[in-house]
């Protein structure tokens, strides 16, 4: 599962808007090292830097963004705005407030380039599970795939998918998150993020395996349950405001 600049997005935004951090911790975590600009934003002369249309949303009566996470098949939370599905099915990933939605698209290592999708009408509520019903989705989910993961033999072709399910048990706090971000959250965050990473180990074809298609469907069939699992976990700890 690639980064998801919508859920840091989501998570430093509403930390924003709600005044729990200042702009510029909000926008330095945001962009780091990397060059983020957003073009379509409303009342905006051609694209612009994150900075700026981070400091017009609240001009625009934002207070909060969520993470949306839509495939195929389950588009729950994205709301209505022309043109916005098929770019956001492409990424996977969105932010959504009230007046506005954002798609990130990475440019290579060095350039996020983001689109503003103006909302037709309210956004729907966020689609988000209680951050423990998340984490109890998750153990049952990694129980019932344990027998296709280990099928799979992913550790001789993957060494560090050990490690990664090892840490699972640890409470490790995921980084770059606000300093005020619920520690079951990070938690929840952490785990999900180790799982998303031996996904998308489990979804590659070994080197030099030939897997045919019908290999691929069941494999990927099996999987599914740990893969929702994985994104609604990632959805209920990056749309978490502290209470």
């Amino acid at each position: 599962m690639h980064e998801l600049h919508a859920g840091r997005f989501a998570a430093w935004s509403t930390a924003w808007l709600s005044g729990r951090c200042s702009f510029d911790e909000a926008l330095d975590a945001l962009t780091g090292e990397t060059a983020h600009s957003v073009s379509e934003l409303p009342g905006a002369d051609g694209a612009v830097p994150l900075g700026t249309a981070l400091a017009a949303l609240r001009g625009r009566g934002e207070r909060r963004f969520s993470l949306v996470l839509p495939v195929p098949g389950d588009v729950r939370g994205l709301p209505r705005a022309r043109g916005l599905p098929e770019p956001a099915l492409a990424a996977g990933q969105v932010a959504v407030g009230s007046t506005l939605a954002l798609v990130p698209q990475p440019l290579g290592s060095e350039m996020v380039a983001w689109t503003a999708f103006p909302l037709s009408s309210p956004a729907p509520p966020p689609v988000e599970g209680t951050l423990r019903a998340a984490s109890g989705a998750l153990d049952l989910a990694v129980g019932d795939a344990a027998r296709t993961l280990v099928g799979l033999d992913l550790a001789r072709w993957h060494p560090e998918v050990p490690a990664l399910l090892a840490g699972l048990a640890k409470a490790a706090a995921a980084p770059g998150m606000p300093a005020d971000t619920d520690p079951l959250a990070l938690s929840v965050l952490s785990r999900a993020q180790r799982l998303a990473r031996v996904l998308d180990l489990a979804m590659a074809d070994a080197p030099g395996a030939a897997v045919t298609t019908s290999q691929a469907a069941a494999r990927d069939e099996a999987l599914r349950p740990l893969s929702d699992a994985v994104r609604d976990a990632l959805t209920a700890a990056y749309n978490a405001v502290p209470r």
